[in-house]
Order: C-alpha cells, then sequence, then structure tokens
C-alpha cells in the first residue's frame, strides 16, 4: 500500500468462529492494507457498523435469527455506500433469490484468498473516481436499471407465456442496456454456480434458464421501466440506439482487428454499455442530471463539460464503471467504460476493447456529420493511437461504421 493512503475497511461477518478464524489466517496478508473486523451475527455486525465505519462488509447467508440477507438490507438502508458482498456455502434457490437484490456480488465456498482479495479490492477501486459523496451513495444502492417502456412490455409478456421462449427473453434483453447489465452481473458471479466471463446476454439467458429468469423478473421484480417524463426530457431512447450502433460497430472493428472470441464478445459489451451510468444518472439524479442536458443542448458547454459543471464529482463514464465493478463485471469491460472519452489515461499501451470502443464511440457520434477525413481524425487522440501503432486504421475504422449505419438505416 503506498505510504499515506487508507487501509480499506472490510467487516466479515459468519456464525460459525472457525469460519472467521480461517478467514483471518487466510488474509494475514492483506493486513497492512486492510483493517479488518469480525462479527460473529448480524446483530453483532450491526452494533459494529454503528461504532465504526467500514467500506466493505462480507457475510455468510444462512445464519441464526437474522440471516445474511436480512442484514444486507439493513445495511443497504442505513449504511448504502458499503459493498455488500455474499459469501457463502449455502445454494438454496430461495435464499439466492433473497440476496440478488440486496447484495452486490455473491462469492461461494471455499473461496480462495486470490478471488477473495480480488473481489474485495476491484469493488473498491473506483470509488475514489466519484468525488461526490452523494454518486457513490447513488451507485451503490443501484439494484437494476429502468428499461425502455416498449422492451419491458415485451419481455413481461413473453415470460407470462406458458410457452415462452428462452431464445425471444435473450433477444429482447440484449436490447436493453440495463437489463443486460443485471443479468451479466448475475450469471458472472456465484449467484447461480454457473461459468464466469460470460459476455454474450443470450447466451447468460440461455445458461440461467427460463425458470430462473421467469422467477427473477415476475417473482423478485429484478426489471422496471423508466417513468415517461424521464424518457421525454432525457431522450433516453436515444442512448439506447446509439449504445446498441457503438456495440455493433465496434464489434465488427474487433473482428477487422482479427482479436480473439472472448475479447470481440467483451468489445460489443463494453460498446453497448459504455453509456450506461448516463441511464444510472437519469434514473436517480433526475434534475441535476436534467440540467445537465440544458446546458449540453443549448451548446453552451459539451455534455462532458456540463457534467463537469452540474455533478463535481464524476460523469457517466465514471458512475457506469463503478456500478460495473461493485456488479463484478470483467476488467476489460470496466476499464472500456471508464475511460471511452479518454482512453490515454487508462495504462494500456496495446489494443484492447478500450481502443475499439474509444474509436466506435467518436465514428456512430459522427457517423451523420459531413466532417471529412483530415477533421474526424482531429477529433481521435492522435497521441494515443500512435504510441499503439494504430493511427493510421481511422479511414479503415470509418468505412466499417458507415456501413453499419447504412445497414441500420436501412432496417429501420
Amino acid at each position: 500500500m503506498k505510504e499515506g493512503s487508507e487501509k480499506r475497511r472490510i467487516l466479515f461477518v459468519d456464525d460459525e468462529p472457525k469460519i472467521l478464524q480461517g478467514l483471518r489466517r487466510m488474509l494475514r496478508s492483506m493486513r497492512h492494507e486492510w483493517e479488518m473486523g469480525f462479527a460473529e451475527s448480524g446483530p453483532e455486525a450491526l452494533e459494529m457498523l454503528e461504532r465504526e465505519p467500514f467500506d466493505v462488509i462480507v457475510s455468510d447467508m444462512r445464519m441464526p435469527g437474522m440471516d445474511g440477507s436480512q442484514l444486507l438490507s439493513q445495511v443497504k438502508q442505513c449504511y448504502p455506500m458499503i459493498v455488500r458482498i455474499v459469501l457463502s456455502g449455502h445454494s438454496e434457490h430461495e435464499m439466492i433469490m433473497k440476496s440478488v437484490l440486496t447484495a452486490h456480488q455473491y462469492l461461494s465456498k471455499p473461496c480462495d484468498s486470490k478471488t477473495l482479495i480480488s473481489t474485495v479490492s476491484r469493488s473498491c477501486a473506483l470509488r475514489d473516481l466519484l468525488g461526490q459523496e452523494s454518486l457513490k451513495q447513488i451507485v451503490s444502492q443501484t439494484e437494476s436499471l429502468p428499461s425502455l417502456p416498449s422492451l419491458y412490455t415485451e419481455i413481461m409478456e413473453e415470460l407470462r407465456l406458458s410457452n415462452g421462449s428462452i431464445q425471444k427473453i435473450g433477444k429482447i434483453i440484449e436490447k436493453d442496456l440495463g437489463m443486460t447489465a443485471k443479468i451479466l452481473q448475475l450469471v458472472n458471479s456465484s449467484f447461480f454456480g454457473l461459468p464466469r466471463h460470460v459476455s454474450d446476454p443470450l447466451q447468460a439467458v440461455i445458461l440461467l434458464g427460463f425458470d430462473t429468469v421467469r422467477s427473477l423478473v415476475l417473482t423478485i421484480e429484478l426489471f422496471s421501466k423508466f417513468d415517461p417524463a424521464t424518457l421525454s426530457v432525457m431522450h433516453i431512447e436515444n442512448i439506447y440506439k446509439h449504445s446498441l450502433q457503438t456495440g455493433a460497430i465496434a464489434r465488427e472493428i474487433a473482428k477487422m482487428e482479427n482479436m480473439d472470441e472472448e475479447l470481440i464478445d467483451n468489445v460489443f459489451m463494453t460498446g453497448l454499455l459504455h453509456d450506461l451510468g448516463k441511464l444510472v444518472l437519469a434514473a436517480n439524479y433526475y434534475e441535476p442530471y436534467r440540467e445537465v442536458y440544458e446546458l449540453s443542448r443549448h451548446g453552451e458547454l459539451t455534455f462532458h463539460e456540463a457534467e463537469i459543471k452540474v455533478l463535481g464529482g464524476g460523469t457517466h463514464a465514471q458512475v457506469g464503471a463503478y456500478l460495473l465493478a461493485l456488479w463484478g463485471l470483467p476488467d476489460t469491460i470496466i476499464e472500456g467504460v471508464a475511460f471511452h472519452h479518454d482512453p490515454g489515461s487508462c495504462p494500456i499501451n496495446n489494443i484492447c476493447p478500450l481502443t475499439v470502443v474509444y474509436a466506435a464511440n467518436i465514428l456512430e457520434h459522427h457517423a451523420n456529420t459531413t466532417l471529412g477525413m483530415e477533421d474526424l481524425e482531429q477529433v481521435f487522440d492522435e497521441e494515443y493511437l500512435t504510441q499503439i501503432g494504430l493511427n493510421e486504421r481511422i479511414p479503415a475504422w470509418k468505412d466499417i461504421s458507415q456501413q453499419i449505419e447504412m445497414e441500420a438505416d436501412n432496417n429501420e
């Protein structure tokens, strides 16, 4: 840990003393970076939280009296900025469902030290980028994100059918930013004991299964829809259209650059989710974010400048990245979302999902402008692209983006 930096404060909760003793031994190497507390029950944990602040709580699920879900629900209500992680050996369907909306991540016992340390560290990594406490609180409290009413209606109707199609469900979800992010959170955690690092929402839905998705949506009420007033002011539909097109352009650029299949999937998801922070802010920070839209709409400031002026402590890129980090999505997606306006600030000097989504985002924004190639190239960060040896690839990428935009226009 760097000299002068504060230690992270982690609270572990488990009703079995031997488990807590094992955690103490396993995490001994982290004592210079973490201050750790240990509680043997939910009430004891809440007493400790009243006395001193913690950054992360890691709790078992099945405990006598107050179980893990009840504890995390109270923590969410009273201490919304604390990162909430389940570490449990119990996999009962009912218990898992109870924790879906209260936990940021779910780890299964036995859990090795590397996985536990990585999960806790990654969950905290982007907190410092958000200087405003209210933004941290908004992100930490976010259970899921509202959907476009049309897509919400589609998925509800399909799930209520006795012969509903899992393929159709997947196709609906992959068109919706909030649904996609939430499903990827679940499938990339240990909530349901599924393979990790799934970046395709259709594959994620198939792995979860129709009955589980139906239960999540109809019983747990995992999804919701945007308020019509928000839609009318924020132009959410435009965010969706831009995000889908950016993902499509990014995927084709990744194929052109001979990225492997897993990276191509991550590139598409990064493109789809790169403006997720706008949905978080539109849904939870309505009045300030409406001011951002008004300032940028009248041309007084760019959207980025308006965010800095109004929000002060963060932008949509940082907000989106922090939420995805809390939800445990892959690092490459988080980096791409966090730095998609400023790739040079990310310490990676080779082509990666960030590079591709950075380019695709610019190309999609300028798809309907009259900018010539020379003017378009000036929009890009020449120093960044030169450093990774890709400054001469812009014309080829532009050709791809124009082709995809033409196909999209023809399909409308």
